[in-house]
């Protein structure tokens, strides 16, 4: 049976008239974690940047037409499904997904993110045995967080200037969507990158033309944006037991990890371990780093992983994105420089 939300309007077709020009390209579900998709580490809505005082009672901009007319049916992490407009699923993903804190231009892009995303879900049909749309787990769509949860979070001094400012950024692009080749793009992205984005293919596999390595202007300012991880030999020898790899760790620890290549965005493509080839990502799941852009060295015993950046590094940079806002872009030349060769086109009704 499924549960109706208190949002709930009336099913209207999201993709009824809209012209497709162009097969949907599905990666593999590994795709589909980190902000949306690729990724199961924790959010990167929780590397907030400092909240300034804000007025107890800013006004909540009306939802945009476009957005308001669609509806849609998200299953909950609690296994629910629940009906609501774009507009109210829109404003819960960039609550959840970006810190609101963030740029104005930067959450007005997370939000055109956020829609092209649900348009490539509905397309794929990834969840219609669960008689929905799409799902709130991050691990597979996208992130959402309601506007009771949202308010907890951000405290009493932010929550009225940080709702306003996300149905702001929704309503302020209202319909608007990522295409390439006349369909709606697999609009990932994620947290913050090592000066640059990386190829799909080199992450997933498989090429995608608009999912392209590109420049990404973020650094330092980014919280955690350098981060280490220290294992002893023995946590490294039981981790990769524990994971099956078959590895022959019984020579001396200095020379268990070899023949580490580098992709050209500096993440690593591939690096021996006792004589298993793992990729950048497989090493980067096993041993719990924040991405795939790391060093490692061994000393006494102990290995220490150097690590730069957080999330599987394709698509959008969040933080980039904002550095991008700071600077003086607009959200539609963020996204276009992010998703390569892309258009920006309103949703057909």
């Amino acid at each position: 049976m499924r549960n109706v939300d208190a949002w709930r309007a009336l099913r209207a077709p999201l993709l009824t008239g809209l012209a497709l020009g162009a097969a949907v390209l599905l990666l593999p579900l590994a795709a589909l974690g980190d902000a949306p998709g690729a990724d199961a580490s924790p959010s990167p809505t929780l590397l907030t940047l400092p909240a300034s005082p804000a007025p107890a009672d800013v006004p909540e901009p009306s939802p945009g037409e476009w957005d308001a007319a669609q509806s849609l049916r998200v299953l909950g992490r609690n296994g629910q499904v629940y009906e609501m407009t774009m507009a109210d699923y829109l404003w819960g993903v960039v609550a959840a997904e970006m810190p609101a804190s963030f740029e104005p231009e930067a959450l007005r892009a997370q939000a055109v993110c956020a829609r092209t995303y649900s348009l490539w879900k509905l397309q794929a049909k990834s969840h219609q045995a669960d008689e929905a749309d799409i799902c709130a787990d991050s691990s597979c769509c996208q992130a959402f967080l309601s506007k009771a949860d949202a308010a907890q979070r951000w405290g009493d001094g932010a929550a009225s200037a940080y709702t306003a400012k996300i149905a702001s950024a929704v309503a302020d692009t209202d319909g608007q969507i990522l295409t390439y080749g006349g369909a709606p793009i697999q609009a990932v992205f994620f947290s913050s990158a090592s000066g640059a984005t990386e190829d799909a293919e080199a992450v997933w596999g498989r090429a995608t033309p608009y999912l392209v390595s590109v420049d990404s202007p973020e650094g330092d300012e980014v919280p955690n944006y350098r981060s280490t991880v220290t294992l002893t030999a023995e946590q490294v020898k039981k981790t990769a037991a524990e994971a099956g790899l078959g590895a022959d760790l019984s020579g001396d620890p200095p020379g268990w990890f070899q023949n580490l290549t580098r992709t050209a965005s500096g993440r690593v493509a591939s690096v021996e371990l006792g004589g298993v080839e793992l990729s950048g990502g497989a090493a980067r799941n096993l041993f719990a780093l924040r991405s795939a852009c790391f060093d490692v060295k061994e000393e006494d015993g102990v290995f220490t992983f150097s690590v730069t950046g957080y999330g599987h590094g394709v698509g959008m940079s969040q933080y980039g994105a904002n550095a991008m806002a700071a600077a003086g872009s607009g959200w539609q030349d963020i996204l276009t420089h992010y998703y390569t060769g892309t258009r920006i086109e309103t949703g057909a009704r």
